[in-house]
C-alpha cells in the first residue's frame, strides 16, 4: 500500500520538476538527431536507444507531443519547433485513421496541445494556425466516434483494433478527442444527415466501460474486488450481449494490468474536469449533469483506492497485480518497489499516468468541499511523482534516450528488453511513459506557480 506523505505540496517538488525538464530537453534533442521517420514511430528503448515495434503507430503523438510539453513547461522554442514541425509533417494521417482507438493519444497530444497553447496565448500563432489545429481536432473526434459498436439499452463503445467485439480500458483516454471536437461544436454525421452527438457517444462509451471493465465489489463474479479493472471486455456483436473479460497486455482477465488501471483512473478524473466545465443544458436528454458526474466520480474513486491499496509503498506498481512471480516477493506491498528484482518487472509508466489521475481527482474533490478526501488523493499523487522524478526512475545519463526508466510494454509477448545479467526487463523507457512524466511535470509546475491549471481542453 502506498505510504502517503500528507505533508507534500506541489511546491515541495519544485526542484524535482525543474530537474525533470532539464534532463528532458537533452532526451528530446537526442531522439530528434537520431530518428529516421522511415522507421515508423519510436516505441520503447533497447539498451537506451529508442526502437520502433510494429503493432500500430499509437506512440507517434507522444514523440511530437513531448517537445510541445517541453516548450509549455520551459519556453524552449527549439523544442516547440520540433513538435510543431513533426505534427505538421507526420501526424495528418492519424487524424483520419479509422483503424485504431488511439486518437486521444496521437491527435490530442499534438494538435490538441498546440491548439491549447495557441488559444491561451502561451504560443504565438495566427488565425490560419488556429483553424488548422481546430479542423484536425474536429475531424479526429468524428473519426474516432465512428469506430462504434452499438449495444442494447443505449450503450455502446469505441472498439479496439481487435475488432467490433472488443472494448479496451485504454480507450477512455481517447474520449479526449470526442470531448474537444464536441466543445468546438462538431458532430458525427451519419446516414440521411443524421447528426450524432459526440458528447452522447463519449458518455455511452464511459458508461459501458464502467459497467463491464471496472469492478465495484458488488458480487459480479468471484473476482469482483472494488476498483479492479479488466483490460478488455468481449461482446457478441450479433446481439450485443456481454460475454467475458479478457486481456491483451495483462497476465489474465481476472487480474489487474496496472497500466490499464491507470488509464481508467486518469481518464475518468480528467473527464470529470471536462464535464464539470460544460453548461447544464448540454446534458439535456443525456441523463442529467449531476447524475453523470456522480458516476464518473464513482469510477475514479474506486480505481484510485485500488491503486493505492495494491501498489508498493513508494507508489510504483508491478506490471500486473496478479503476476505469478509476485509470490516470490514476500511482502512486496509493504516496501518500495524493486525494479531490479529477479521475478516481475515494475511499470513506471503506470505510475506516471496514475499520479496525474490521483492529483486531478483530489483537486476535483477539494473544489467541492471534500477537502480531507481530496487532499489525500493529491498527496498520494505527489508521493508517486516524488518517487519517479528521482533516480532510479529518472534517467539522468545522456547516453540513454529515455526519460522515465523501468517502463514495460508487453510482458506476455516478451517485447521488453532484458539487460545482460538480468532475468526480467528493467532500465528501459517508453514513449508513453516519457510523455506522461512530462505531462505530470507540467501539471505540477502550473499548480506550484499558480498559473492556468493544465487540462487537455484548455490551458
Amino acid at each position: 500500500m502506498i505510504r502517503i506523505d500528507s505533508s507534500l505540496t506541489p511546491a515541495c517538488l519544485r526542484k524535482d520538476v525543474d530537474r525533470l525538464f532539464q534532463v528532458s530537453g537533452g532526451k528530446i534533442a537526442s531522439l530528434q538527431r537520431s530518428w529516421n521517420p522511415r522507421w515508423g514511430a519510436p516505441v520503447v528503448t533497447v539498451a537506451g536507444r529508442y526502437k520502433s515495434r510494429e503493432w500500430t503507430q499509437w506512440t507517434q503523438g507522444f514523440q511530437f507531443g513531448s517537445p510541445i510539453l517541453q516548450f509549455a513547461a520551459t519556453g524552449d522554442k527549439v523544442a516547440l519547433a520540433i513538435g510543431r514541425e513533426g505534427t505538421l509533417r507526420h501526424m495528418a494521417g492519424h487524424v483520419t485513421h479509422f483503424g485504431v482507438h488511439d486518437h486521444g493519444f496521437n491527435v490530442v497530444s499534438t494538435y490538441g496541445n498546440l491548439y491549447s497553447l495557441a488559444k491561451s496565448g502561451h504560443m504565438k500563432s495566427d488565425e490560419g494556425d488556429l483553424r488548422l489545429y481546430e479542423l484536425a481536432l474536429r475531424v479526429s473526434g468524428a473519426v474516432q466516434a465512428a469506430r462504434w459498436t452499438e449495444l442494447p439499452g443505449g450503450l455502446g463503445y469505441i472498439y479496439s483494433f481487435n475488432g467490433p467485439h472488443s472494448l479496451f480500458s485504454d480507450t477512455v483516454r481517447s474520449l479526449r478527442s470526442l470531448a474537444l471536437a464536441h466543445r468546438l461544436g462538431h458532430a458525427l454525421m451519419g446516414e440521411n444527415d443524421r447528426r450524432i452527438s459526440l458528447l452522447r457517444r463519449l458518455l455511452q462509451h464511459a458508461e459501458t466501460t464502467a459497467r463491464f471493465n471496472v469492478y465495484f465489489g458488488k458480487g459480479r463474479d468471484e473476482y469482483d474486488v472494488r476498483g479492479r479493472v479488466a483490460h478488455e471486455s468481449l461482446f457478441n456483436v450479433n446481439d450485443g450481449s456481454y460475454r467475458c473479460p479478457s486481456t491483451q497486455q495483462g497476465y489474465s482477465p481476472f487480474t489487474t494490468w496496472t497500466r490499464g488501471l491507470a488509464w481508467i483512473l486518469c481518464g475518468y478524473a480528467e473527464q470529470l474536469e471536462f464535464l464539470t466545465a460544460l453548461p447544464e443544458g448540454e446534458f439535456n436528454g443525456l441523463g442529467g449533469k449531476e447524475r453523470i458526474l456522480r458516476r464518473f466520480l464513482e469510477v475514479a474513486r474506486a480505481t484510485a483506492d485500488f491503486y493505492i491499496e495494491h501498489t508498493p509503498t513508494d507508489g510504483v506498481p508491478y506490471w500486473d497485480t496478479g503476476a505469478p512471480g509476485l509470490a516470490k516477493l514476500e511482502g512486496y506491498l509493504d516496501r518500495p518497489a524493486d525494479p531490479f528484482n529477479d521475478w516481475e518487472p515494475v511499470d513506471s509508466s503506470a505510475a506516471a499516468i496514475a499520479a496525474q489521475g490521483l492529483i486531478r481527482l483530489g483537486r476535483y474533490l477539494s473544489l467541492r468541499r471534500q477537502k480531507a478526501e481530496g487532499s489525500r488523493y493529491v498527496a498520494a499523487g505527489l508521493t508517486v511523482a516524488r518517487t519517479i522524478f528521482k533516480e532510479p526512475y529518472l534517467s539522468v545519463s545522456p547516453r540513454h534516450q529515455g526519460l522515465l526508466l523501468h517502463s514495460v510494454y508487453h510482458r506476455p509477448n516478451g517485447w521488453d528488453h532484458v539487460p545482460k545479467g538480468r532475468k526480467i526487463p528493467c532500465g528501459e523507457s517508453s514513449m508513453w511513459g516519457d510523455y506522461h512524466a512530462r505531462e505530470l511535470g507540467l501539471l505540477l509546475k502550473r499548480m506550484m506557480e499558480h498559473e492556468s491549471y493544465y487540462t487537455f481542453f484548455g490551458g
